[in-house]
């Protein structure tokens, strides 16, 4: 795993979760994001099972479908939720497993490349002990397409990954789909059209499809075998600064009071800088 800590410090893993406050979910991965870049935490990553959200970008948020997307989300009983990285809206749901990693950033030119690369390759590989021909690539038509997204047999995506980078540190995470494909279209189909985005949903695909009977608690520790393969990693939790620190950005994630969805949506196709932020597809 890239890392300027790779040969000292374990990372913690967290796998603590908060059903029924998605938002919040995603401002706690923030919050850890912006105390890397503090020096105030160590490597923090995350593993853990998410409640039913769809993740748009900003991109989305330029798009002038977004407003109706949020309302199929709502009617369907996904939360809509604004994420840290860029691309376009995904679905996570209770049979999915979410990661997160916060890293310090060097700033080297090709630190972005780098942690795309380490990241779904130990995906890929913790992906492979169960049995799945697991491949790193964009399947043609997928929904929020990305050239480090991992496969199963180069036909369903079964992961995506999105990546931000602010001063001093950056964040990589996405989502696997262990289970329900099949709820990854329903919930999809209609969003992408309101934003009138092009996707195959044949491409939409699931651990459990090529692997019958996984369960998310069978990745994560897939995973994590994976990972003590070429890093130290110890059990960790959230302390109370990091959940305070959650609180004050939640307005950051919830499209419908965030300043980052206001601007982008009255810009259109124009260029949003946030802070001292870039994001990162």
């Amino acid at each position: 795993m890239v890392s300027a800590h790779a040969d000292h410090e374990p990372i913690r893993v967290v796998t603590e979760n908060f059903p029924g406050r998605p938002v919040f979910d995603t401002a706690v991965t923030h919050a850890l994001l912006r105390q890397v870049a503090e020096g105030a935490a160590p490597e923090p990553g995350r593993l853990y099972i998410p409640d039913e959200i769809v993740l748009f970008s900003l991109l989305d948020a330029r798009r002038p479908g977004f407003s109706r997307a949020q309302q199929i989300c709502q009617a369907g009983g996904s939360a809509a939720v604004l994420r840290l990285a860029g691309g376009h809206a995904a679905l996570f749901h209770s049979r999915c497993l979410a990661f997160s990693w916060a890293m310090p950033d060097s700033g080297e030119r090709d630190s972005i490349q780098k942690r795309f690369q380490s990241v779904s390759e130990w995906l890929r590989s913790g992906l492979s002990q169960l049995g799945v021909d697991a491949r790193i690539g964009e399947v043609e038509g997928e929904y929020c397409p990305g050239e480090f997204s991992v496969n199963a047999e180069g036909r369903i995506k079964l992961m995506g990954v999105g990546q931000r980078v602010v001063r001093g540190a950056a964040h990589i995470g996405g989502v696997i789909v262990a289970g329900d494909s099949q709820r990854v279209k329903d919930v999809l189909g209609p969003v992408y059209e309101a934003l009138n985005l092009a996707w195959n949903p044949e491409t939409a695909g699931a651990v459990e499809d090529v692997v019958p009977g996984i369960r998310p608690a069978d990745v994560r520790n897939a995973l994590l075998d994976q990972l003590s393969t070429e890093r130290e990693w110890i059990p960790g939790r959230l302390d109370p600064g990091t959940l305070s620190r959650a609180e004050s950005l939640l307005d950051w994630h919830d499209p419908s009071r965030s300043p980052r969805a206001n601007a982008a949506a009255q810009s259109g196709s124009k260029t949003i800088r946030v802070d001292d932020s870039t994001l990162e597809a």
